[in-house]
C-alpha cells in the first residue's frame, strides 16, 4: 500500500493537471474562454434553465391526425385496388379510426377481403353482407404513436439545434407530450414560431379541372382544393390531385438566397439521390403541366414544367423577407413534423432568479468547504491539511470533468457538489481513524499507515459503490434536474475515491519517506 510505481505517480499528476486545466475556463467569461488557443481547454460548464434563465415549453403532439392521414391514404389505396380489379363499390370514406365501404355485389366479398388485407399489414377487417369496415389493430396504433413521438422529438431537436441554443432539454413526457427547456433563450417567440409550423412539403400535379368548373366548393374524386399562400395571387385556390408525387422527406438541403433578377428572397432546395431520380422522372413525364408545391396546406408555387429537371433541384418563391426565407430553409432542412404541435404550457425563468441561485450555491459551497477544512485540520493535524489539499484538487477535477463532458449544471447539480464536498473527506476520515487505532495499538508509523489503508479500503469501496448505484438509478429514471444531481454526484463519488485513495496516500507516503517520523501527527 505504501509503494508507488513511477507510472502511477505520473498518471496521478496528469489527471490532477488536466482537472485544473479544464476547470480554469469556468473562471473566465464566455467570450474570453472561446478566444483561448485551440490547444488550450476552453469548454465551460453549461448552466441549466434554473441558473441562467430561459424558456420552459410543454408541447402536445396531435397523434390522432397521423391516424387520420394514414386512413385517408388507405382510402386512396383501396379505391385504386377496387378500380383496378373492376369491383363495384359505394360509400368509400374514412371516419374517426376506420374506413368503410359497401360492395355493389356481395358475392365478391371474399376476394375484396384478401385484396384489402394485402394492401397494408396490421389491419382489422370486419365484413357483413358486402359492408366492410377496416381499422388498425391496437398494436399498430401503438407503434404509430411511438413512431410519431420519436420522430416529433427528433425534428424538434433538429430545429432547436439550428437556432444555436446551448444544451436544450428535450424529452418525452407522458403519452403525447414533449417537454422542452431552453436555457438562455432570449426570444422564445421565435422558437415557438419555428416549432408551431409543421413544414410539410409535398409536390402534386394540377388537376385537369379548373376552379371555374368546381361546384359547391367540392373537389372531384381523387383531387382536393388547396388555397393559395399568397393573398395577392390572381388564383385564390387550386384544384390539385391528392396523390403526392414527391414529399419533403426526400430533401437533402435547403438554403435561402437573394435573387438579384427579381429583387426577392427565394428558397432553393435539393433532393437526395432517390428524390432526384423521382423528381427527374416526374418532370420528364409531365412536361407542359403545372407542378404544385404545397407547404403546410397552402400553395406556395405552381410553376409550369417546361423541361425535365434532372439535377434534383428546385426553388420556392414568394413574398419572403430575409428572416422568413431563412426560417423556411431551416424548417425544410430539419424536416417536417409528422403531426401538429400545440403549446400547452409556457414559463419563462428570469436570469435574476438564476443569479440568486448561483449566489446561494456559492455561499453554500464556501461555508461547507471552510467547515470541512477547519474540521479536518483540528481533527487530524498535518494529515488533515493533506486531505484538504486533496479536497481542492477533487473540486477542480469535478469542474474539469463537467466542462469536458459539456454537462449542464442545475441547482440540484450544485447541491450534488455541496454533498460531494462533505463526502470527499469521508474516505480520509475512515483511513485516519484506522491509522489512529493502529498507532494506539503500538504499531510503528509505517506499519500503522499501511494497516490503516488496508483496513479502510474495503469499507470505502463498499460505501461509494452503493451510493454510485443509487446515483445511476436516479440518472436512469429521473428527469431534468434529478439527472443533473445524479451526474454531479456520480462524478463526485469517482473523484473523491481517486483523491482519497491515490492523491492523499501519495502525499502521506511522500512525507513519510522524507521525514521518517517516530510519531504520527494524528
Amino acid at each position: 500500500m505504501l509503494y508507488f510505481a513511477k507510472w502511477k505517480i505520473i498518471l496521478i499528476a496528469v489527471i490532477c493537471t488536466m482537472g485544473v486545466a479544464f476547470a480554469l475556463p469556468n473562471f473566465l467569461d464566455r467570450q474570453t474562454a472561446d478566444g483561448l488557443p485551440d490547444w488550450l481547454p476552453h469548454q465551460q460548464i453549461n448552466l441549466g434553465l434554473d441558473l441562467q434563465g430561459g424558456s420552459h415549453l410543454l408541447l402536445e403532439v396531435d397523434v390522432d391526425s397521423v391516424t387520420v392521414e394514414r386512413l385517408e391514404a388507405l382510402v386512396d389505396s383501396v379505391r385504386s385496388a377496387l378500380r383496378k380489379e373492376k369491383i363495384g363499390y359505394r360509400g368509400l370514406g374514412a371516419a374517426r379510426e376506420s374506413l368503410s365501404f359497401t360492395l355493389t355485389d356481395p358475392q365478391e366479398s371474399d376476394a375484396v377481403r384478401t385484396l384489402v388485407r394485402d394492401l397494408e399489414p396490421g389491419l382489422v377487417i370486419e365484413q357483413e353482407e358486402g359492408a366492410f369496415k377496416v381499422s388498425y389493430t391496437p398494436q399498430t396504433l401503438r407503434e404509430m404513436e411511438t413512431a410519431t413521438m420519436s420522430q416529433s422529438i427528433e425534428i424538434v431537436r433538429r430545429r432547436i439545434d439550428e437556432t444555436g441554443t446551448r444544451e436544450p432539454t428535450i424529452q418525452r413526457q407522458g403519452a403525447d407530450r414533449i417537454l422542452i427547456q431552453l436555457p438562455g433563450v432570449k426570444d422564445p417567440e421565435h422558437v415557438k414560431a419555428l416549432l408551431g409550423r409543421t413544414a410539410k412539403l409535398t409536390l402534386h400535379l394540377l388537376d385537369k379541372k379548373t376552379p371555374a368548373m368546381i361546384k359547391d366548393n367540392k373537389a372531384p374524386v381523387g383531387a382536393m382544393i388547396v388555397p393559395s399562400g399568397d393573398p395577392s395571387s390572381i388564383e385564390p385556390f387550386f384544384v390539385v390531385r391528392k396523390r403526392v408525387m414527391i414529399s419533403g422527406d426526400r430533401l437533402d438541403n435547403a438554403q435561402a438566397t437573394y435573387d438579384s433578377n427579381t429583387g426577392r428572397w427565394i428558397v432553393n432546395f435539393k433532393f437526395d439521390s432517390v428524390g432526384s431520380r423521382k423528381f427527374g422522372k416526374i418532370t420528364s413525364e409531365n412536361v407542359s403541366k403545372r407542378l404544385v408545391i404545397i407547404l403546410d396546406g397552402m400553395v406556395v408555387s405552381a410553376p409550369v414544367i417546361r423541361e425535365p429537371i434532372l439535377g434534383g433541384s428546385g426553388q420556392i418563391s414568394g413574398s419572403f423577407t430575409a428572416d422568413s426565407a431563412n426560417d423556411l430553409a431551416l424548417l425544410l432542412r430539419a424536416g417536417a413534423l409528422p403531426a401538429p404541435l400545440t403549446i400547452l404550457e409556457e414559463r419563462s425563468v428570469g436570469p435574476s432568479l438564476g443569479a440568486d441561485s448561483i449566489a446561494a450555491g456559492k455561499i453554500a459551497c464556501i461555508i461547507g468547504f471552510i467547515a470541512v477544512i477547519v474540521f479536518m485540520i483540528l481533527g487530524y493535524g498535518l494529515f488533515g491539511v493533506m486531505a484538504d489539499v486533496a479536497l481542492i484538487i477533487n473540486l477542480a477535477i469535478i469542474f474539469g470533468a463537467l466542462s469536458l463532458l459539456q454537462a449542464t449544471l442545475t441547482l440540484p447539480g450544485i447541491a450534488g457538489i455541496v454533498l460531494t464536498v462533505g463526502m470527499a473527506v469521508d474516505a480520509n476520515v475512515l483511513i485516519f481513524e484506522h491509522i489512529r487505532e493502529e498507532v494506539m495499538g503500538g504499531r510503528t508509523p509505517i506499519n500503522a499507515i499501511e494497516a490503516g489503508y488496508k483496513r479502510a479500503l474495503t469499507t470505502i469501496i463498499d460505501a461509494n459503490v452503493t451510493t454510485l448505484i443509487a446515483a445511476l438509478f436516479l440518472f436512469e429514471f429521473g428527469t431534468g434536474p434529478i439527472k443533473g444531481f445524479a451526474v454531479t454526484l456520480s462524478i463526485g463519488i469517482a473523484t473523491s475515491m481517486f483523491t482519497a485513495i491515490m492523491v492523499t496516500r501519495l502525499m502521506v507516503v511522500t512525507w513519510l519517506r522524507r521525514r521518517r517520523p517516530q510519531i504520527l501527527p494524528v
